[in-house]
């Protein structure tokens, strides 16, 4: 099966070359969509060989993977695994999120709560515990770790999963098509790693977004 790592970048020119050199080392093809990002970014991907994408002007990170994704789906690739691009993310867990897919899994997701420690910060820790609450109750997805950015799945199910969100909200569109659509799927643990400038990178919660959430399940059950 041929794989392509999307990497969606904002501002990461303090750490997308190393997150970008560990996973060629690796072995991965490496698509990265700069986000119109403001630093310099764009000068330090220039000189790595992998797969580049720009957007003019910043459209968030759920645009960014659609964009990523169409572009492998086009260059033939046959699976993705979307991978952040601030550290947070282990290489090694690619190629386990690449095996559930080679065991007739469909789509395989990353779990921050399945087991492994990934010293989530305090706060960060609260406010994940309720999204899964309200992604569990409110939305009915019945998921571990909704809001995991950690992913991997088959190109031939992206007509399925096709995401409309350009901002965070396309992490539980994708979930919504994952069960609306009856993708076969599998959550595995990984741990993430939260250093200091993964910390610094975290964007702060909106209430508008669980807001926007609950508006727009409402107009599901209309």
């Amino acid at each position: 099966m041929k794989n392509c790592v999307i990497i969606p970048a904002y501002n990461e020119a303090g750490r997308i070359e190393q997150v970008v050199k560990t996973v060629l080392e690796a072995g991965f093809d490496v698509l990265v969509v700069n986000d119109g990002s403001k630093d310099d970014t764009h000068f330090v991907l220039s000189v790595l060989p992998i797969i580049y994408l720009e957007h003019p002007v910043n459209q968030g990170q759920g645009a960014a993977l659609r964009t990523g994704t169409l572009a492998a789906r086009e260059l033939g690739y046959e699976s993705v695994v979307h991978f952040d691009a601030d550290g947070q993310h282990q290489t090694a867990d690619i190629t386990r999120l690449l095996e559930v897919l080679h065991n007739d899994f469909d789509a395989a997701f990353g779990s921050r709560f399945m087991g492994l420690n990934s010293d989530l910060p305090g706060k960060k820790k609260v406010i994940l515990n309720l999204a899964r609450i309200f992604s569990r109750f409110v939305l009915q997805l019945r998921f571990t770790d909704p809001q995991s950015g950690l992913r991997a799945f088959k190109l031939s199910v992206y007509d399925q999963l096709e995401w409309q969100k350009n901002d965070f909200q396309h992490c539980s569109e994708i979930l919504g098509q994952v069960m609306k659509n009856k993708i076969k799927f599998k959550e595995i643990p990984v741990q993430i790693i939260y250093d200091e400038y993964a910390v610094s990178k975290v964007v702060k919660p909106k209430m508008s977004l669980g807001w926007k959430l609950i508006i727009n399940k409402i107009f599901d059950w209309l």
